[in-house]
């Protein structure tokens, strides 16, 4: 038997296991909102906190796919910050339906919207209203955070649009329901008003200006009860369809009213459906590397997400570093494509020499071929009328003058235009890298996937970290250089490590979590059953616009 020598240093944290660890971690500070306190405070009003009563309010046994966990993480650090955007979102199971759920978290800032806050139920409601989504808004805030108010109220994607939102599913068909838990106050109160049906608690309070706005105001003096209170709504002013007596009462109102609902048309792919195969069971994390230096076939990964590990790629011999084809996943027909992260060797034309030339293409890089075939192969899954499932881990566009002589940027925009005109849903799924140019051939988050998650070893930037520090240094360098300072080996290596801590910390994926540029930071394991319900999700929207792509460069 081989013996270990104690003195021996012991071998460094396996990245997954240690960046697992982590994520967990980090969810469970965020979901403690304001903390035990706060949480204290919300108990002792006999009022639950935003995820208590979420978890009372979905079906028993099912999951709860929260959205956006790390919105405003790192961010308003000066105000003492605001874990999750002071608000909880997310799709869970109500009466065997799925519903957007979006929960004012109280125990942060007592529920005020930060600029974050505005922009994350915006975004919520943008989900809810491509997919079809019914909505339950568990109403529990003070309003606008005023001393940040000139970055929430005015512009486009700002508080006002929440209301926007709220008349735009109204309009649509898409049932909202609103339960007023706590305090509902200023402009907050028109979006329960606007929903279909306006639940109650007692001892709650809904006004456009509380007491003592209204006396410094217009001089009046009246008590929260006689100016908002759930008992003068429900029998005087009539704003209140259903008065309940605390918080249980109203949820249990809402999953009975959410039980009466009519079931819509589902999607036309959803009724190509079958039943679910179990997928091959594999660790991804073994298949996948942490840092991106591990090379991997992307085609065990696709094989190992989707159903009986069936997968019909298409042009398999071509533009090999993308990997397109058809398979189902949860019995959903779905189309993928994905960047390939091996190194090939590929065959080249002639070039009028005698036999063929070859060269090696790097994976995670787009080639013309690649960018050709996978905008012919997103044409097809919209003819078939097939979501799109992106799998990014793209290093960018290849670059050069063979690349440039090849047209790279004329099929690159054709890649591009085919992603952006796509009709069909599209789900996208950041596993590492995602830089430049090949973030928005990948359907990145301003091409507006339906549903966009990364792994905690995804990197969202404009380059990688190495290229990225180098850069940025030589613009410094130039600019002390220019003011007559020339800085030693020492300066320069401290100046170096700045500048790359700075990206570094801008490149994970929390710092693009925060400010919603993903959706939400899922496990490796948990894709399968994620891509699933996100299916799912999608398959409540029996719409489907014409595919038109206009002027394609060819």
């Amino acid at each position: 038997m081989t013996q270990t020598d104690p003195s021996a240093p012991a071998a460094p944290p396996a990245p997954w296991p240690d960046a697992l660890a982590r994520l967990a971690a980090d969810q469970a500070r965020v979901r403690a909102g304001g903390g035990p306190k706060a949480q204290q405070r919300q108990h002792d009003k006999n009022r639950l906190t935003a995820r208590e009563r979420i978890a009372r309010l979905v079906d028993e046994g099912t999951p709860f796919d929260e959205l956006m966990t790390f919105a405003g993480h790192g961010m308003y650090e000066d105000v003492g910050g605001c874990p999750s955007g002071g608000t909880v979102t997310g799709i869970g199971t109500i009466a065997g339906r799925p519903w957007m759920i979006v929960a004012n978290d109280a125990t942060v800032k007592a529920g005020a919207f930060f600029p974050i806050t505005a922009k994350k139920v915006i975004r919520a409601q943008t989900i809810a209203l491509e997919n079809h989504l019914p909505v339950v808004y568990l109403v529990d805030s003070a309003g606008v955070y005023l001393p940040m108010q000139d970055e929430i109220f005015p512009d486009q994607d700002d508080f006002g649009r929440v209301f926007y939102l709220n008349a735009r599913m109204s309009a649509r068909g898409i049932p909202q329901i609103a339960a007023i838990m706590g305090n509902c106050v200023a402009g907050g109160a028109y979006l329960p008003v606007m929903c279909d049906t306006l639940i109650m608690t007692e001892g709650s309070g809904l006004y456009l200006a509380g007491p003592a706005l209204v006396k410094a105001a217009i001089g009046q003096v009246v008590d929260s009860e006689d100016l908002g209170g759930a008992s003068m709504h429900a029998s005087i002013a009539g704003t209140v369809d259903y008065k309940e007596p605390d918080d249980e009462a109203a949820l249990k109102r809402i999953r009975a009213l959410a039980d009466l609902y009519a079931q819509g048309e589902v999607a036309p792919f959803a009724r190509r459906r079958k039943a679910t195969v179990p997928a091959p069971d594999r660790d991804l994390t073994d298949l996948v590397g942490f840092d991106g230096g591990k090379t991997y076939d992307v085609r065990d990964l696709i094989t190992a997400l989707v159903d009986g590990g069936e997968f019909h790629e298409f042009k398999p011999d071509y533009g090999e570093t993308l990997v397109c084809g058809f398979a189902r996943a949860g019995g959903y027909p779905v189309a993928f494509v994905a960047n390939q992260r091996t190194v090939i060797k590929k065959k080249l034309k002639s070039g009028g020499e005698p036999g063929l030339r070859t060269r090696i293409e790097v994976g995670g890089v787009i080639y013309g071929d690649s960018a050709d075939k996978a905008a012919r192969f997103i044409m097809d899954a919209n003819q078939a009328g097939v979501p799109l499932v992106f799998l990014s881990d793209v290093t960018g566009f290849m670059v050069g003058r063979d690349s440039e002589q090849e047209g790279i940027i004329r099929r690159g925009a054709k890649l591009v235009n085919a992603v952006s005109n796509s009709v069909v849903p599209k789900i996208t799924i950041i596993t590492g890298g995602s830089f430049g140019a090949g973030n928005y051939a990948m359907n990145g988050k301003a091409y507006a996937p339906r549903f966009l998650f990364a792994w905690p070893s995804a990197k969202y930037a404009v380059m990688s970290g190495n290229a990225a520090a180098k850069t940025l240094l030589d613009i410094q360098l130039a600019a002390l250089k220019r003011a007559g300072h020339q800085p030693d080996d020492e300066e320069l290596q401290r100046l170096y490590d700045e500048v790359k801590a700075k990206y570094d910390t801008e490149l994970d994926p929390r710092y693009a979590a925060a400010r919603l540029w993903v959706d939400e930071i899922i496990p490796p394991n948990g894709t399968r059953d994620r891509l699933i319900r996100a299916l799912e999700a999608c398959a409540q929207n029996p719409e489907q616009d014409e595919f038109r792509v206009g002027v394609f460069q060819v």
